[in-house]
């Protein structure tokens, strides 16, 4: 391949990359099938860092240009009429790689940053005994719509298990989603309109902020200390910015692992109540709770929290199924979008994750995760202590640690961690506006392979014994 990069051009190098290589595909007229250099050696040749090669594939695999075959790398695909902006991404699909733990052609490796757990972690012969049970069942539950609200006997087990948290929930002030990222489209388009002002922890949920943008919606970045929000900060944008409404994880935060103290839930509610703001508190990990915990919902006594849960972590990513809760005016109007934009959810899903709740599978298997992730957790916070890398703060419980080593860029790590066959998720992808960072988000549950060893061993400094 004979071209250059431009380092003094204002366009990104990924952007250059996938450019260069969709030209030289064309110019060079290859056949379908034609094999392109691996990810090392075109790194090497042009100077630049394997996720920057990654990401041009992954680019030019989405628009048609390549394919990617497991274990073997990329090849030329047979398209048809492809133009340059098939090549370049569409909005929010992460210039950092935000989604790169999605794509195909990367099933060979470990993906160390990833927001699921272990397919062998998974409730799987109770998961197909319920599926088994349902698809035996009452016909209309394999073929039939789902209500606007979401399948009732669902809601009545959502119901309970938030009466056990103690928050006041009536089935009636519950809507089922195709889990919380639905949850989160559906009031970004509920709540808010372009120009709208929001608060949002940084870093943060990337697919949120990604909302955000879509409906042009104004963020305000609220910094995450150990023990929550910022409260001097909050203050401040509060007084000078008057927001809509504050998006939050208050336990087991994504992607810091950190938990809200009781102090600063109690005046993060007073400031909500002064400055009449709507606070949505994303609790996805609420079934990873190991010991006492604080809920904004739970305080909340003028139903000011909006309040989302989802299965997907716990239990199957696939099925996709959700809930929120909130007021009955705010429910009538996100169930009639849910209808408007998808015809409800799916009611099979649903009876499915219904019926686990009920015959108690799914607290055995939350109890024994949270087991399995709490022994995990320890383990790996002691080995990145060994290896000198630095923790944010050391969670008590969910599936992140945020950590980084001192004088590592996260070029220089992913260099390192693909020579192990691990795959990161960069921490510009959990910035608001996608800066730099040296932080990863670490999955404790894939910690203890081989491979995430290595690579943490080769990367920290090992401290002196």
């Amino acid at each position: 391949m004979h071209f250059s990069l431009d380092r003094l051009s204002p366009t990104p190098l990924v952007r250059q990359l996938t450019e260069h290589l969709q030209a030289w595909i064309e110019h060079q007229r290859l056949r379908p099938g034609a094999r392109l250099p691996s990810i090392r050696a075109l790194a090497r040749e042009q100077a630049v860092s394997a996720s920057c090669v990654i990401e041009a594939y992954d680019r030019l695999v989405a628009g048609g240009w390549l394919e990617a075959r497991h274990g073997s790398g990329f090849f030329v695909a047979a398209r048809k009429d492809l133009s340059v902006h098939d090549a370049l991404p569409v909005w929010g699909e992460g210039n950092e790689g935000s989604w790169r733990q999605f794509r195909e052609g990367h099933e060979q490796m470990l993906k160390l940053g990833c927001g699921w757990l272990p397919n062998s972690w998974r409730a799987e012969a109770e998961l197909a005994q319920a599926i088994r049970q349902v698809s035996r069942g009452d016909a209309q539950d394999l073929f039939d719509y789902c209500p606007p609200q979401g399948l009732a006997s669902l809601r009545q087990q959502v119901h309970k298990r938030l009466a056990r948290l103690d928050i006041a929930a009536a089935p009636e002030r519950i809507l089922t989603t195709q889990g919380a990222s639905h949850a989160l489209d559906l009031l970004v388009r509920t709540l808010l309109r372009p120009g709208d002002s929001v608060l949002v922890e940084n870093p943060g949920y990337y697919n949120l902020f990604n909302l955000l943008r879509q409906q042009q919606v104004r963020m305000l970045a609220l910094p995450r200390t150990a023990c929550g929000p910022d409260l001097e900060v909050l203050e401040h944008l509060l007084m000078h910015h008057r927001p809509r409404c504050l998006f939050i994880n208050s336990l087991y935060h994504n992607p810091t692992g950190t938990s809200l103290a009781p102090k600063v839930a109690y005046r993060l509610l007073e400031l909500a109540r002064e400055h009449d703001l709507r606070i949505v508190e994303d609790d996805i990990y609420a079934d990873f709770q190991q010991g006492p915990a604080t809920r904004l919902a739970t305080l909340d006594s003028e139903q000011r929290v909006i309040y989302l849960g989802s299965f997907s972590k716990t239990l199957s990513s696939s099925l996709r199924v959700g809930y929120l809760l909130a007021d009955d005016a705010l429910i009538a109007r996100t169930a009639e979008l849910k209808m408007v934009s998808g015809i409800g959810t799916s009611r099979f899903a649903e009876q499915v994750v219904s019926h686990m709740l009920g015959n108690g599978s799914y607290r055995k298997h939350v109890q024994r995760l949270n087991v399995r992730l709490g022994q995990h957790m320890a383990k790996l916070l002691a080995q990145l202590e060994q290896y000198g890398w630095q923790v944010f703060c050391e969670p008590y419980g969910g599936m992140f640690v945020w950590a980084r080593v001192a004088g590592q860029d996260f070029a220089g790590l992913e260099r390192l961690a693909l020579q192990h066959e691990v795959l990161l998720t960069p921490g510009s992808a959990f910035d608001y506006q996608g800066t730099a960072s040296d932080w990863l988000r670490i999955n404790v549950a894939y910690g203890q392979d081989a491979r995430a060893q290595r690579f943490f061993q080769h990367a920290g400094r090992p401290s002196a014994s």
